[in-house]
């Protein structure tokens, strides 16, 4: 992308998180990564009036050079997390999620906006008033709910009980200090209580295993009960090829922890594209994360809510045409949102 379109994209969210003159805004990148989102975020920040800086860390150290979970980094360079404690906001184009080092930031007030798409996804994404405003519908919906019920067409009924952790949205922007978000993103989501999730879930062709970045080719049927994975087989008819790789990820780990259901929720953004990682192969994924009516399960650390489970083994699965029911309340129908208030305006 051409970097005077850039740098406008971003001085857009910088103005929708809230940046104004006399904030601070640090931007974190590691290695050699990302320099022009430094670039583009500096300069939005510096016509918003704030101060900024760019933090650059060192490379990662492991053989692939690839992001580890909750691996932010900063672990044991005090001077750094100091450093991004004492500002406003932190535009953090590493990925510092599940780590300690961002829940102490968090802490101290600062908010913090994820930017690590790629530009052309950034802005095709940029986030809205209206698309947070359905999204915070959501999220008061599901945070009232007790019980979360998820059935499909190919066998998947699975019930989670809730109320023990928080409810927490995402929409692309954060201007709330201690505020996490993620560009782009629009969903919801919250965690079923650690011994709270029992039943089967049933992987279709077409739904997406992330951080693989792929679909799913062959039916997979996942047994739970009492918030563990306790089987992982091939569908009916099947080569079992998808199934063995999930519980072949799963084992690599040597982690009990590793078999934990984590967060689930369902996605609001009609703009987002469930072919998506066939355009942006470059991303974390967070466009199918988003795209509009995935019901998305995930299995592993749920520490992003408060949870004890800090497990490296993670994955996030958006499903294609589930229903969702909330306390015996129909709310996605077979990837149709049915209440109106998360609709787009033109499904209203």
């Amino acid at each position: 992308m051409d970097q005077n379109l850039f740098n406008d994209i971003c001085l857009r969210q910088l103005t929708f998180s809230g940046v104004h003159e006399g904030e601070t805004v640090a931007v974190l990148t590691r290695g050699s990564e990302r320099g022009e989102y430094a670039d583009a975020f500096l300069w939005a920040a510096r016509q918003l009036g704030a101060q900024a800086f760019h933090l650059r860390m060192p490379a990662p150290v492991n053989a692939s050079g690839a992001w580890a979970v909750g691996d932010s980094g900063l672990a044991g360079n005090r001077h750094a997390v100091e450093a991004l404690k004492a500002v406003d906001m932190v535009v953090d184009c590493t990925f510092l999620l599940f780590s300690k080092e961002q829940f102490e930031i968090q802490d101290a007030g600062t908010r913090i906006l994820t930017a690590v798409e790629p530009p052309e996804l950034l802005a095709r994404l940029m986030p809205t008033k209206e698309l947070r405003e359905r999204v915070e519908t959501g999220a008061e919906l599901l945070a009232k709910a007790q019980t979360m019920r998820i059935t499909s067409p190919h066998g998947t009924d699975v019930t989670y009980r809730l109320g023990v952790y928080p409810t927490m949205s995402e929409y692309g922007y954060t201007d709330t200090p201690g505020r996490w978000d993620h560009w782009p993103a629009a969903f919801v989501f919250t965690g079923g209580a650690d011994d709270g999730v029992d039943g089967k879930i049933v992987l279709a062709p077409g739904d997406v295993l992330l951080p693989f970045n792929t679909y799913v080719q062959t039916p997979v049927e996942i047994t739970i009960e009492q918030g563990f994975i306790q089987d992982i087989r091939g569908g009916a008819g099947s080569s079992g090829l998808d199934a063995e790789l999930l519980a072949s990820y799963i084992k690599s780990f040597d982690d009990p922890r590793g078999y934990g259901m984590s967060h689930v929720g369902w996605g609001l953004d009609e703009r987002a594209h469930w072919h998506g990682l066939t355009q942006f192969p470059g991303g974390m994924g967070m466009e199918l994360r988003s795209f509009y009516g995935n019901v998305m399960f995930s299995i592993g650390p749920n520490n992003e809510l408060g949870g004890p489970n800090d497990t490296p083994c993670h994955f996030d699965i958006p499903m294609r045409g589930n229903s969702l029911y909330l306390d015996d309340e129909l709310i996605v129908d077979a990837g149709e949102l049915t209440v109106s208030e998360m609709r787009p305006a033109d499904k209203r």
